[in-house]
């Protein structure tokens, strides 16, 4: 018996990459699977197929399991409900969200557009809040349901030219924070997972220079979707007690981040001038201070 026996998974963005490993681990794991996918390109913007989806769940059935495509689009409240709604319909039930599901805009800061920023936060925010939002109240009733949600060392840490996919991945992790805190009396879950893992959005990433092209083919070659997706199916386990944390993947490395707590007080029982700040306080919190290093200086080992 699997895993997830009886249990019904929904995956977005599952036709490629992290969802397509998660939606077959998931199924092969004995769950019954919605496996969504718009079907359209790394940047998002045209109207996409129902036709890789639907490839996913071929392989699925293929192997003896069960599941159904569905092509809704995260980014639409009404998708995201039609999603839940197909997996009550056709499996009668739903216990867990894996939402890989997401573009990539990048660019300079200084020069993005407002449509870039917009469609990375409609995408990876929005589309969060919309597929945990349609299932929530099903999960507390049942008293029984998770979420594995996506974030990314863009934000935690930083890399330069995704302001746009930085500032989405980190709210992704406080609206994963609160669901876990307010969904703990009633058996909800969340958690949060920051892939390293070759997949056609990474492919999109410009190889500039000897490093950078060094770097792409050990993601390509040490880092794959499917150590990723084990970690999410471990996640969605009933079995599974974690919640409200953040993990991060990176081939068969698994780490678990720490949160933002202070790490060092200063006080001055006459208050705090800026003058007072820039000559003592600042400079005392200096050697405790996070530097401006990428990810790259965070992670600079080979993956394992």
């Amino acid at each position: 018996m699997g895993l997830l026996e009886g249990k019904v998974v929904l995956v977005t963005g599952a036709a490629n990459g992290i969802g397509r490993e998660t939606a077959l681990i998931a199924a092969r794991e004995g769950a019954k699977v919605v496996v969504n996918d718009l079907g359209g390109s790394v940047s998002g913007g045209d109207e996409g197929s129902a036709g890789p989806a639907q490839k996913v769940v071929d392989e699925i059935k293929a192997a003896g399991g069960e599941a159904v495509a569905n092509s809704d689009s995260v980014a639409l409240k009404s998708g995201a409900e039609h999603m839940v709604e197909q997996a009550m319909d056709v499996f009668g039930g739903l216990h867990t969200i894996v939402s890989p599901a997401g573009i990539l805009r990048d660019g300079m800061f200084h020069k993005m557009s407002d449509e870039d920023w917009d469609a990375v936060l409609e995408v990876h925010l929005k589309g969060s809040y919309n597929v945990t939002r349609a299932a929530i109240n099903h999960f507390r009733t049942q008293q029984e349901g998770n979420f594995v949600l996506f974030t990314s060392t863009s934000g935690l840490i930083g890399n330069i030219g995704q302001a746009n996919y930085a500032a989405a991945k980190m709210g992704i992790v406080g609206l994963s924070r609160i669901i876990a805190m307010e969904g703990a009396s009633k058996n909800v879950r969340s958690n949060v997972i920051a892939p390293f893992a070759w997949t056609r959005m990474i492919a999109t990433i410009p190889v500039k220079d000897e490093a950078s092209a060094q770097r792409v083919d050990r993601m390509k070659n040490a880092m794959r979707a499917d150590q990723v997706a084990n970690v999410a199916v471990g996640l969605a386990a009933p079995d599974c007690d974690v919640n409200g944390q953040i993990f991060a993947v990176r081939g068969n490395e698994v780490f678990l981040f720490s949160q933002p707590r202070p790490v060092r007080g200063i006080a001055r029982l006459e208050g705090w001038s800026p003058e007072s700040l820039l000559s003592h306080g600042f400079p005392a919190m200096k050697a405790d201070m996070t530097d401006l290093g990428a990810t790259a200086s965070v992670f600079p080992w080979e993956p394992i």
